[in-house]
């Protein structure tokens, strides 16, 4: 399955108002959960037993008072849940830096998903004032990665 697909199924949910989507697969299974206006998603091999939990969440704490950003800035958010890279390889350049221009062809990362790495596009112009992630963490779907200066 692939990024489009993946935002494709999103949107579906969001339009129909669907709650829950599940997607099984050649030993693989992909799971999508709306909770409280947010997708959790859960990917888990076939082979664990019905009885075991997908995965426990611990309780979110409470949010930090946060400065307020200037109107000009934009949260780029993560497409689907993976591990964010900055670069193809781990000896490459990054593919972005803090004060970069950038365009909507521009790759700005890839987010490894179920071993497929998905180059992830810029989708707007503007420079990179902020890089959110650190390289190899685990995001999810809608987590803010960079900050964007739009143009």
């Amino acid at each position: 399955m692939n990024l489009d697909e993946i935002k494709s199924i999103l949107q579906l949910m969001e339009a129909n108002k669907l709650v829950e989507f599940e997607y099984e697969d050649d030993g693989r299974r992909l799971k999508l959960r709306r909770a409280e206006d947010r997708v959790v998603t859960a990917a888990v091999p076939m082979a664990l037993p019905a009885a075991v939990p997908m995965a426990a969440s611990a309780p979110a704490a409470a949010p930090a008072a946060e400065a307020p950003r200037p109107s000009n800035l934009t949260e780029f958010k993560s497409p689907l849940v993976g591990t964010f890279y900055r670069s193809a390889k781990p000896d490459s350049d990054p593919f972005v830096n803090v004060g970069d221009e950038i365009g909507p062809e521009k790759v700005i990362c890839i987010i490894e998903a179920m071993k497929v790495m998905n180059e992830i596009k810029a989708e707007m112009s503007g420079i990179v004032r902020e890089i959110l992630v650190k390289n190899g963490q685990a995001v999810e779907f809608g987590e803010p990665m960079f900050l964007i200066e739009k143009k």
